[in-house]
C-alpha cells in the first residue's frame, strides 16, 4: 500500500547500501532507527531524514560529511526537486509536485484500504480493556476506557496485527459478595418482606431492583429466612451474570464487542492461581516477610505482620507484594498474576491493559509480575485513562437516576449519541483529564471537533452532488476520478491538502506503535481544518479555487478527485474510531 514516507525511508536505506558498496561506509550498519518524517518547519522542505545523525558514530565518520554524501545521492533520485543538509547532519528533501499528485491518484485507487499496512506482520496482541467489576452499570469513566481500548484494537488491526479484544470479569472476592447481599435486599423488597434500609457498604443503585424482582419471581419466598451461607453463592452467581448482561448491553450501545470474556472465579476454581504461585515459588521468588510501613498513606495491602510476599523489587517494583491475605485467601494481585500468565499461555507475548485512573499505583507491580511469571517472555504495556468530568454548560453533572451516585454510560449515549461519545473520548490523550460538556458537543462550530470533522466529510459529499446538478454528464465514479488530470492541481493550498493526505499511513503506524489512538482524532481535525481552509479560500477569497468550475470540466474533475481523497481518508479514520461518517449535516 502507498506510504510515501516508508518509500523514501527505503530509498535512504538503499543509498546507505550504495555507499557501503562504494567503500565509503562499513558493512552491517544498523538502520533500524533511521526515519523519514515531515520537517517541523514546512519551510525546510517536504521530508527530513536523520540517517546521517544515526549512522555516523557507528560508521566512524563525521555526520555532516555523511549527510553531504547521502544528500547528493538522494537529490538525484526520481521525484526529488532538491536535497539540502541542515544543522549537524539532517537531510531535507523537496519533492516534485508530481509526486504529491501521484500520491492522490494512489489514494483514489486504494480507496478504503489506503493506510492499511503490514507493520504488525500478523503478530498476536491481546488488548484487555473495560474489565469493570460486575457490580453495576458502566459509568462515564468506563466509557473512556472502552472507547480507547476499542479504537486501539481497530487501529492495531488496520496496520497488520492479529488482535484479541478481551474483558476480564472480576467476579471473585468481597465486592461480588457485597453485590449478592445487595441483591438479596432487593429480593426481600420484591417478595414483600421487611427489608429496612440498605446496609452500609452495599450497592444502593436502582439498577438492582429488576434483579431483585427476577429473583423473587424465580425463587418465591425460599430465601427470605435462610442464613446467608445458604443463599450467598447462588445470589452471587445470578447477580454477577445479570450485571454482565447489563454491561454487554451498555457496551453494545457504544458499538463495542469483545472476542473473549475471562472469569476470575474460573481461574481460581481451576487452580490457576495456585499454579502461578507454585511457579514463582519454584524459582525462589516467594518468601515470608514483614513489609516496612510505607511513607505517607498506607496502601490497602500493607499489614504489620509476616506475609507471603512476591519479590517484585527484583523486577522493577518499589516494594515486594503480598499474595495472600490474613485468612490465607488470595489477594487480587495473585489472581491478576495468574490471569496474565493465562494470556501468555494462550500465545500472547504482546499485552496491553487499559485501566482507570484509580489503578495508577498498580502499574509497576503488574509489569513486574508479568515479567516474572512469563520469565521475560511477555511485554505488558499499561494505559491509564484519566477521569472524565461531565459538564453541562460548564456546570458539573453529579447524579444519575439509574446509577445512584454516578452517571451511567447508557445515559450519556442516550443523551448525545454513540458517535459523539466515541469521538469526544479521544480528543485528549488518555493520561489527561477530559471535560465532556453536554452542551458543547452539540454546537455546530470549529470548537466542536465532532461537528468540524463530520462537516468536512459532508462537504466532500455535497460538492459531488452539486457538481452533478450543475454539470450534466460529469462522471464522478472512482474510475473516472482516478483518470482526472491531476496536473491541474497547482495551487499551494491544493498541494498542501494532498500532503496532509499523504501523512495518513504514517499517522496510523505511529499511533499504533505508540498505542495512542487519540492521534487519529487529532489528525482528522487537522485534515478537516486544511480542507475547510481551501473551501473558504475558494468561496470567499479567490473564485478560481472553487471546487466546481462549470466551464472547466477537467479542472472540476481534478478538484473532485481531491475532495474524494479527503472523503476517503476521513471515512477511514472515523471507521477506526467507530464513528459513522455524515453525508450531510442536519
Amino acid at each position: 500500500m502507498t506510504n510515501l514516507f516508508r518509500q523514501f525511508r527505503d530509498r535512504v536505506v538503499d543509498q546507505v547500501g550504495v555507499l557501503v558498496g562504494e567503500g565509503a561506509l562499513p558493512a552491517d550498519l544498523d538502520t533500524a532507527r533511521v526515519n523519514v518524517e515531515p520537517p517541523r518547519d514546512p519551510a525546510h522542505g517536504d521530508l527530513s531524514t536523520n540517517a546521517a545523525m544515526i549512522l555516523a558514530k557507528p560508521a566512524g565518520v563525521n555526520p555532516r560529511d555523511l549527510a553531504e554524501q547521502l544528500s547528493a545521492k538522494l537529490g538525484a533520485g526520481e521525484g526529488v526537486a532538491a536535497a539540502e543538509v541542515a544543522g549537524p547532519g539532517f537531510i531535507n528533501l523537496r519533492l516534485d509536485d508530481s509526486m504529491w499528485r501521484d500520491c492522490l491518484a494512489a489514494i483514489l485507487a486504494e480507496g478504503p484500504d489506503y493506510g492499511t499496512s503490514d507493520l504488525g506482520e500478523g503478530q498476536k496482541i491481546n488488548v484487555e480493556f473495560v474489565s469493570a467489576n460486575p457490580t453495576g452499570p458502566l459509568h462515564i469513566g468506563h466509557a473512556r476506557g472502552a472507547v480507547f481500548g476499542d479504537v486501539l484494537t481497530a487501529l492495531l488491526a488496520k496496520v497488520g496485527y492479529d488482535v484479541c479484544r478481551e474483558y476480564y470479569v472480576n467476579d471473585a472476592g468481597a465486592q461480588v459478595d457485597a453485590l449478592a447481599r445487595s441483591a438479596h435486599h432487593r429480593y426481600r423488597e420484591a417478595a414483600g418482606a421487611e427489608a429496612g434500609d440498605m446496609a452500609e457498604g452495599l450497592y444502593p443503585g436502582n439498577y438492582l431492583i429488576a434483579v431483585g424482582v427476577a429473583l423473587a419471581e424465580r425463587e418465591g419466598e425460599r430465601w427470605l429466612d435462610e442464613p446467608e451461607a445458604e443463599w450467598l453463592a447462588e445470589f452471587r452467581e445470578f447477580t454477577a451474570d445479570a450485571m454482565m448482561d447489563l454491561v454487554r448491553d451498555d457496551l453494545a450501545a457504544l458499538g463495542i464487542e469483545f472476542d473473549v470474556f475471562t472469569s476470575e472465579s474460573d481461574l481460581v476454581s481451576r487452580g490457576m492461581v495456585e499454579a502461578a504461585f507454585e511457579s514463582l515459588e519454584s524459582r525462589d521468588l516467594i518468601y515470608t516477610g514483614v513489609l516496612e510501613p510505607p511513607k505517607g498513606k498506607k496502601p490497602d495491602d500493607w499489614e504489620p505482620r509476616p506475609q507471603t510476599l512476591f519479590k517484585a523489587t527484583e523486577f522493577g517494583d518499589d516494594v515486594d507484594r503480598p499474595l495472600k491475605k490474613s485468612d490465607d485467601s488470595w489477594t487480587y494481585f495473585a489472581s491478576d498474576i495468574a490471569y496474565h500468565r493465562d494470556k501468555y499461555d494462550r500465545g500472547f507475548t504482546d499485552l496491553i491493559d487499559v485501566w482507570g485512573a484509580d489503578h495508577g499505583g498498580y502499574v509497576k507491580r503488574m509489569q513486574a509480575a508479568t515479567t516474572a511469571i512469563t520469565e521475560g517472555g511477555a511485554v505488558l504495556d499499561i494505559k491509564i485513562c484519566q477521569i472524565v468530568k461531565l459538564l453541562d454548560k460548564g456546570e458539573l453533572v453529579k447524579m444519575s437516576k439509574r446509577g445512584g451516585t454516578f452517571v451511567t454510560l447508557r445515559e450519556l449515549v442516550d443523551e448525545v449519541g454513540k458517535d459523539v461519545v466515541r469521538f469526544i473520548m479521544l480528543t485528549r490523550k488518555n493520561d489527561a483529564t477530559l471535560d465532556f460538556d453536554l452542551s458543547a458537543v452539540t454546537e455546530q462550530s470549529r470548537d466542536n471537533p465532532v461537528f468540524y470533522v463530520q462537516y468536512a466529510h459532508a462537504r466532500c459529499c455535497s460538492v459531488e452532488r452539486m457538481a452533478h446538478e450543475r454539470m450534466d454528464g460529469l462522471d464522478t465514479s472512482t474510475a473516472a476520478l482516478s483518470e482526472a488530470k491531476l496536473a491541474r492541481l497547482t495551487d499551494e493550498s491544493e498541494l498542501g491538502l494532498i500532503k496532509m493526505l499523504a501523512n495518513w499511513p504514517r499517522t496510523l503506524e505511529g499511533a499504533a506503535e505508540a498505542h495512542e489512538p487519540h492521534r487519529i482524532a487529532f489528525y482528522l481535525y487537522d485534515l478537516a481544518a486544511v480542507f475547510h481552509a481551501l473551501w473558504t479560500k475558494g468561496s470567499k477569497e479567490d473564485a478560481t479555487l472553487r471546487f466546481i468550475i462549470e466551464d472547466d470540466a477537467e479542472l472540476t474533475a481534478a478538484r473532485l478527485a481531491l475532495a474524494r481523497g479527503v472523503q476517503t481518508v476521513i471515512a477511514s479514520g472515523l471507521g477506526i474510531m467507530g464513528v459513522e461518517p455524515a453525508r450531510e449535516m442536519r
